[in-house]
């Protein structure tokens, strides 16, 4: 028995008594009562009617998974879909232009049944409007992936960057880049839009920020445009608009009476054994910090005096051969006993599990009396760079063996096939060297010998 209760232009309630649904059959519960939703439509047929609101929170809570998914349906297009995981989604079926469409509208409970019911209201007043809201969403989905944050994560994924880089590299776009031009799509950025995001870096001091956030905004933005995704780069516009960066170098030691000064400091270090080796090799290899903070016994063949760097861990992610003088392969072989048996040639003290950290040649250096402003662990590489060429060593030679990145490719495989005889003799030259001033001879610098 149906009875009406209210109606408006759209919609026809009634009470169901002491009888089933019209449509499921479902037998009405609460004293025999069940309100159903008649909706009422004008069709070019006639009246088209569709029976809503038939669920009930109590029923999509008392839903069970059974062994293959099944629906549970509210009316008008609506349905629960139970699936055999426990997991409930909400599905809207429509028709437009005599094809039937689906759209999810969410999960249950996240979505409510209330919530369901206003986004099926809200999809038939778009279909009676003329649109498609399948279609609007795929349109939205097709251009969310040329927003500027997909591409971001799209061109990361791509790069080859050291795991110190990378983390750099996600920390600029996740928290200076993607809140303010994360969601725009590339094609839309304008310079004034990107000027702003860097303006509000420099206002809070950090010029340096500002320039390295431009640089990988223009990087994103020319991937996009080899995509076929972006026509142009608009950071290229912005060349002079942002504050200068004030370079500052490095602190590092290059007079080679102050070197011969550092050298004894350096023998007079009273700490662990594992720091006080890292220092005494420092400025032997010059390598890169953490390219020596993290050595790993692999890596060394002390028999012919060579390290071998794996390419993941230098800079420019190339495999790197360090020529080891005398002097370091003793020290290596001193060290040997305490830590050889381990990964790391340098272990943290706290545990063999991770290398030496970051601080701790800093901590020592000013431990010896010397201030960041004197010298800094980086240091040790201008100062084997700025006495290396006053010695008169080849400054190609010099620059690879720093692993400094040489632009011409044909130069580069050159240097690297044919010049290590060379680079053997200027790492024992440059270890003798030191060691004329670490004993008081030697504070002028020579020309090496022909």
């Amino acid at each position: 028995m149906l009875m009406k209760s209210y109606e408006n232009s759209d919609f026809v309630t009634f009470l169901v008594i002491n009888s089933a649904h019209p449509v499921s059959g479902q037998k009405c519960g609460y004293g025999g009562h069940l309100r159903v939703q008649l909706r009422v439509r004008a069709t070019p047929c006639g009246y088209e009617m569709a029976i809503t609101d038939f669920l009930t929170e109590m029923r999509i809570r008392r839903a069970k998974p059974k062994a293959h998914p099944y629906k549970l349906r509210d009316g008008g297009g609506l349905y629960l879909l139970i699936n055999s995981n426990d997991t409930k989604q909400w599905r809207l079926r429509y028709r437009v232009g005599g094809r039937e469409s689906m759209l999810s509208l969410g999960s249950y409970p996240a979505t409510s049944l209330k919530a369901a019911r206003t986004r099926r209201a809200e999809v038939r007043a778009a279909l009676e409007a003329g649109k498609n809201p399948a279609a609007e969403r795929r349109a939205e989905r097709a251009n969310g992936a040329n927003t500027f944050e997909a591409i971001a994560r799209e061109w990361l994924a791509k790069q080859p960057f050291a795991p110190k880089t990378l983390a750099k590299a996600v920390w600029t776009f996740e928290d200076l880049l993607f809140p303010y031009i994360g969601s725009r799509p590339v094609t839309a950025l304008a310079p004034p839009e990107l000027l702003e995001v860097f303006r509000r870096l420099e206002r809070r001091g950090k010029y340096e920020t500002a320039h390295r956030s431009k640089q990988r905004v223009g990087q994103v933005l020319r991937y996009a445009i080899a995509t076929g995704r972006a026509e142009r780069d608009p950071t290229a516009d912005l060349r002079g608009a942002l504050a200068p960066i004030k370079v500052t170098n490095r602190a590092a030691v290059t007079d080679p009476r102050e070197v011969a000064q550092l050298l004894r400091a350096l023998d007079g270090y009273q700490g662990h054994p594992i720091v006080e080796a890292a220092l005494q090799l420092a400025p032997l290899v010059f390598v890169r910090p953490g390219e020596l903070r993290a050595a790993e016994w692999a890596e060394l063949d002390l028999d012919v005096a060579e390290w071998r760097i794996a390419a993941h861990r230098m800079k420019m992610r190339r495999p790197h051969l360090v020529p080891l003088a005398t002097q370091a392969v003793a020290i290596l072989r001193e060290i040997e006993p305490l830590t050889g048996r381990g990964r790391y040639v340098f272990p943290s003290p706290l545990t063999v599990q991770r290398p030496l950290c970051d601080n701790a040649i800093t901590a020592a250096l000013r431990r010896i009396g010397y201030t960041g402003e004197q010298m800094s662990w980086h240091g040790f590489r201008a100062m084997a760079s700025t006495l290396l060429n006053e010695l008169g060593f080849p400054p190609d030679v010099i620059e690879l063996q720093l692993a400094h990145q040489e632009r011409n490719e044909v130069r580069a495989a050159y240097n690297r096939a044919q010049r290590l005889d060379e680079r053997r003799k200027m790492m024992q030259g440059w270890a003798d060297y030191l060691d004329g001033l670490r004993s008081g001879a030697n504070v002028v610098p020579f020309r090496r010998p022909a």
